[in-house]
C-alpha cells in the first residue's frame, strides 16, 4: 500500500504520541505501508518543526529522508482550495498513492479522491491498518 501523509498528520504524530497519527507513523516504521514524500514536503515539515513549540523535529525529518520513498519531480496541479496543498495531490498522483491521509476537513478531505488516490482522515486510515 502506497500512502501520502499530510504534513499535519506528521506533526500530530509528534505532538500526541498516543494518538492515531502516531499509530500510523508506527505502522509505517513497522513496514506496513510505503510512505511517499518529496522535497516540498520535507521543506514544509522542516519549517513547521522549527517553530519553538515542536519537539523531536529532527528525528521525524531524518526518518522521512531515510525511510520514505522520495517522489520527484511532481506534476504541477491547481486543484485544492488551498494552493499550498496542491503538492500533496501531485505527490499522490506521481507516487501512485492508494491513500492521502489528512486532517484538512474543509480542504483535502472534501475532495474525497484525486485520480486513483482515496483521501481519508487519520482515524479512517488507522482503521484500515
Amino acid at each position: 500500500m502506497r500512502v501520502v501523509l499530510d504534513t499535519n498528520i506528521l506533526i500530530s504524530a509528534l505532538i500526541a504520541p498516543s494518538g492515531k497519527p502516531a499509530a500510523i507513523i508506527d505502522a509505517w516504521l513497522d513496514g506496513r505501508f510505503t510512505l511517499l514524500t518529496c522535497a516540498t514536503q520535507v521543506d514544509e515539515l522542516r519549517s513547521t518543526l522549527e517553530k519553538p513549540r515542536v519537539a523531536e523535529a529532527g528525528r521525524l525529518v531524518n526518518q522521512l529522508k531515510r525511510f520514505a520513498e522520495d517522489v520527484d519531480p511532481l506534476p504541477r496541479l491547481k486543484r485544492s482550495a488551498d494552493p499550498t496543498d496542491d503538492f500533496l495531490l501531485a505527490l499522490s498522483q506521481a507516487g501512485k498513492a492508494d491513500y492521502l491521509v489528512t486532517g484538512d476537513k474543509n480542504g483535502l478531505l472534501a475532495l474525497k479522491r484525486h485520480k486513483s488516490t482515496q483521501i481519508v482522515s487519520a482515524g479512517d486510515f488507522a482503521g484500515l491498518l
